[in-house]
């Protein structure tokens, strides 16, 4: 956990809850630990990950770690903490530093839990959009440091936390919608949908309901050609990625198991189907059971960027070929060979 008393670059205005922070001290580039193992099954992999690829610990001593997003502009990342309902910002040659508090949940009688911000992206004005768990809506940052609520609702019943999120090149946000920020789960009394699902939120503002057959939707992503969704289910019992046929009108047809963890899960490896970000040649990279598992379009699995420990999420960076892992207490990267969709 992070304490202000082990790290000085944390303000009392920080600890108290505050939006602003100490300025980072520039640094020397510097060369960052090595963490984890790279695990490679197919041939594939190779084209993928070089030979000499390593994972780089770039900082530690979060609670837990969760969807990292790039600015092109700044050229930073910006991650949440979940538990401490901040977002933090790292970027070479600069500390880590507290970006935005509170991230999640921005009410004056916290209940505990994951209540802050989880899945983070920017839309196509490079605006950044959050899942809050703890006030159970998509918000965006505006720029005086205030939430706009863009959806926290469907058919009068509040969300119960919306949890991670992908825009389609047509502007909808597509986002998944568990119950991890609500402290009993689906056993809370505050949870008011009867189901956990995923939603899409139009760009005229219009929710619609996609599926609710996931017991525990999480991660989310699209094929390159936007034909196919992808959508991890966090559940203990069937740790699974789904993918959806997307129609012409946007909604979801046809499911198919994409790839199923459950032997995995078995062998004792850490972590579950979580977030996920696909690269320009749709191959999958999905975090799940031993780190942040790489498969090919046809659901093969090529190989693993195993942490070492339960991995949350990953999301591009750099020129496009950098992979930023959000893993437990850590912030990793990695440098590959192939770009994700955008850049």
């Amino acid at each position: 956990m992070l304490r202000a008393q082990s790290l000085p670059w944390v303000c009392a205005a920080i600890v108290a809850g505050l939006l602003t922070c100490a300025p980072a001290v520039a640094q020397e580039k510097k060369t960052y630990p090595s963490i984890g193992t790279i695990e490679r099954i197919d041939p594939r992999f190779d084209r993928i990950v070089p030979q000499d690829a390593r994972i780089e610990k770039l900082a530690e001593g979060f609670d837990w770690s969760e969807g990292p997003v790039w600015s092109k502009k700044a050229r930073d990342v910006l991650f949440s903490d979940v538990p401490r309902n901040a977002i933090f910002r790292w970027s070479e040659g600069k500390e880590v530093h507290v970006f935005l508090s509170p991230s999640g949940f921005t009410g004056s009688n916290p209940k505990g839990g994951e209540q802050g911000s989880n899945g983070l992206v920017r839309d196509a004005e490079g605006r950044l959009v959050l899942c809050q768990h703890g006030d159970r809506r998509i918000a965006r940052l505006e720029p005086d440091g205030s939430f706009k609520t863009l959806a926290d609702t469907y058919m009068g019943r509040r969300f119960n936390s919306p949890n991670d999120a992908v825009y389609k090149s047509n502007g909808d946000l597509y986002f998944t919608d568990p119950p991890y920020g609500l402290p009993r789960g689906n056993d809370d009394p505050a949870k008011e949908l009867p189901y956990n699902g995923v939603f899409r939120l139009g760009k005229d503002g219009t929710i619609t309901l996609l599926t609710r057959e996931l017991t525990y939707p999480n991660g989310i992503g699209f094929a390159p050609d936007e034909t196919t969704l992808y959508v991890a289910s966090s559940d203990m019992k069937r740790p699974i990625w789904t993918a959806f046929a997307v129609k012409d009108d946007g909604t979801l047809g046809e499911s198919r198991v994409f790839y199923d963890a459950t032997s995995l899960a078995k062998q004792g490896k850490k972590g579950l189907p979580d977030g996920m970000k696909v690269d320009a040649a749709g191959n999958v990279f999905a975090t799940g059971p031993g780190g942040v598992l790489v498969f090919s379009p046809d659901g093969t699995l090529l190989g693993t960027l195993n942490t070492g420990v339960a991995t949350a999420n990953c999301g591009w960076g750099d020129d496009g070929s950098t992979l930023y892992i959000t893993a437990d207490m850590y912030l990793c990267r990695i440098h590959l060979t192939t770009k994700g969709q955008g850049f």
